[in-house]
């Protein structure tokens, strides 16, 4: 027998908010016996996520609107529209900030599934557990190890 096609509209996925944008998981691993997922990504400006490293699984990001700053040990590099940033796995630290003055939006597809759930329990958090900052950093340093995934402080660039 042989899978199905499957076929979700827009307005069937769940807003997330998290990371300072807004993310919907396109296609979760639920979905895909757990080797992608895809998950879309709206940063509005001066959001983006702190670096972190996942050394389980790759990240593949195709930029589909604006630009954004993205951080490795290498520099930063701006991307943009049809602009296309590959994290391979091996636990590189990298994040991204959107640093221009309109919204960017990014499709991100996780090889295996995983971050998915991670967005998705992370956001759940925030939405009923929202003020206190230090039980909330501590939240996201114990949900980033459920997931494979390490934190490192926002001025993480600075020190190294």
């Amino acid at each position: 027998m042989s899978p199905n096609i499957r076929i979700t509209a827009h307005s069937q996925t769940e807003k997330l908010n998290i990371a300072g944008g807004e993310y919907r998981v396109l296609v979760p691993g639920t979905q895909t016996n757990g080797s992608y997922a895809i998950i879309e990504m709206a940063v509005p400006p001066g959001a983006g996520p702190v670096p972190h490293a996942h050394p389980g699984f790759e990240e593949i990001f195709f930029v589909l609107e604006g630009e954004l700053n993205f951080y490795t040990k290498e520099g930063s590099t701006v991307v943009q529209k049809g602009d296309t940033v590959v994290i391979p796995k091996g636990g590189m630290v990298h994040n991204f900030k959107n640093l221009a003055d309109q919204p960017a939006k990014l499709l991100c597809t996780v090889i295996p599934a995983g971050l998915d759930q991670f967005f998705t329990e992370a956001a759940a958090y925030l939405q009923t557990q929202p003020g206190d900052a230090e039980a909330m950093k501590q939240y996201m340093q114990t949900l980033s190890e459920k997931y494979g995934q390490q934190l490192f402080p926002p001025d993480y660039w600075n020190k190294t």
